[in-house]
């Protein structure tokens, strides 16, 4: 029997879209040369009922090596892992399992939808736009490939076309899952305070969400809270996310630097504890670790630095925006924060990506190196009262307003 993979519900395609893709894990991923490859066991339970799934399909996929349905199911489902893990390898996985069908699926979405996700995943934005355009013109009523576009286009700060991208969603979406998709951008393009309260109304009238939705708007709804200053709110909001009990690693990174903000290192270490695995989770475990002079400090912040290293010794450039935060923050190097902060908003402009562009700038005493930052800033009208006060530093310094 030929199978099937069960695409996502649409709440769990935008959350996944429009949350996931902020936590992109460091390392290249290691991708097999064969089916028959072994691959490294990776340190999750092996009662993991995920786990067991993908095991028992690679099982069939030895005996049924040409079977494009199941070629796909098991590389979304190496990216699930992937998303939830903070495991880059996965996405390798994925990748080598769907290469011997790149012809015979040529006229299937779901392919075209998987590849997409790894193009993203590998920063290649524009293949993974083209992808997932593929996949809406072979399947027009698909929620899932819109939601990565507009995702997509939110990293480029292309705010136009991810606004468009939610109006194409909207007939496809409940309510509280299309003014979740408009709420992201309206929050990082002046309009914040009416995003927090439009997604805050929307979420408590859409009853009987999906965790994984849930989790994404509670956790946008923190982050949310914490940029308005309403920070009691926002624990609220984390606490509720993390009440859900699904495992993912946007969730535990957005409550670790809030934490870090609150100079709650404490909490950070007891959140993040056996999640070296995950580099975007151990960076706040190093930071943390620092901050409070914790024995193992040293011990992650060496682990990540070959992590690093490995990585240039690779030619991988995923890894600069944490890098520069590690450079920053850890290693004290502000001349080699700021040339990977300023290499990274080559590609990526998120909000996270402009702060560390400016923050280096301001370490390195080179003010107008943050003005790509600055210039975003001023167009997006992005509202945060700590951008705000680096703006001022930085024009004082010398930059243009």
């Amino acid at each position: 029997m030929t199978a099937k993979y069960t695409m996502p519900s649409i709440s769990r395609s935008i959350a996944l879209a429009l949350a996931l893709m902020s936590t992109a894990a460091l390392a290249a991923p290691f991708t097999p040369k064969s089916d028959a490859d072994v691959v490294e066991r990776l340190p999750v339970s092996a009662s993991d009922p995920s786990i067991r799934r993908v095991e028992s399909l690679r099982k069939q996929l030895a005996a049924r090596p040409d079977d494009a349905a199941l070629r796909i199911e098991i590389g979304r489902r190496y990216f699930d892992l992937a998303m939830a893990q903070g495991d880059p390898r996965y996405v390798g996985y994925a990748s080598a399992t769907l290469g011997p069908i790149a012809k015979s699926a040529a006229g299937n979405w779901q392919y075209w939808m998987a590849l997409g996700l790894i193009q993203q995943y590998s920063h290649d934005f524009n293949g993974a736009v083209q992808s997932l355009e593929k996949a809406s013109e072979l399947d027009g009523a698909a929620a899932e490939p819109i939601a990565w576009r507009a995702a997509i286009h939110m990293v480029q700060a292309n705010y136009p076309r991810a606004l468009a991208e939610c109006t194409r969603l909207a007939p496809l979406a409940q309510p509280v899952q299309a003014q979740g998709c408009t709420s992201y951008v309206m929050a990082t393009t002046g309009q914040l305070a009416p995003a927090y309260d439009a997604l805050s109304r929307a979420f408590g009238e859409g009853a009987g969400q999906p965790p994984e939705f849930a989790l994404w708007v509670r956790t946008r709804l923190a982050e949310m809270a914490t940029r308005l200053r309403k920070i009691d709110d926002a624990q609220k909001h984390y606490a509720q996310a993390r009440a859900l009990g699904v495992t993912d690693q946007f969730l535990l990174a957005s409550y670790a630097d809030f934490l870090l903000m609150q100079d709650k290192p404490a909490e950070v270490i007891k959140l993040l504890a056996d999640w070296e695995r995950s580099d975007v989770l151990l960076l706040r475990l190093a930071l943390a670790g620092k901050a409070s002079k914790d024995p193992k400090a040293q011990a992650w912040a060496n682990a990540l630095r070959d992590r690093f290293t490995e990585a240039a010794r690779r030619g991988d450039s995923l890894h600069e925006q944490e890098a520069a935060r590690f450079e920053l923050d850890i290693e004290a190097s502000p001349t080699r924060a700021l040339s990977y902060a300023t290499k990274n908003y080559l590609t990526q402009k998120e909000p996270r990506d402009a702060e560390i562009l400016m923050r280096a700038a301001l370490a390195a005493n080179s003010a107008k190196s943050a003005q790509p930052a600055l210039d975003w800033l001023r167009t997006s009208k992005y509202e945060d009262p700590a951008f705000a006060a680096m703006a001022d530093q930085l024009v004082a310094a010398g930059a243009s307003r």
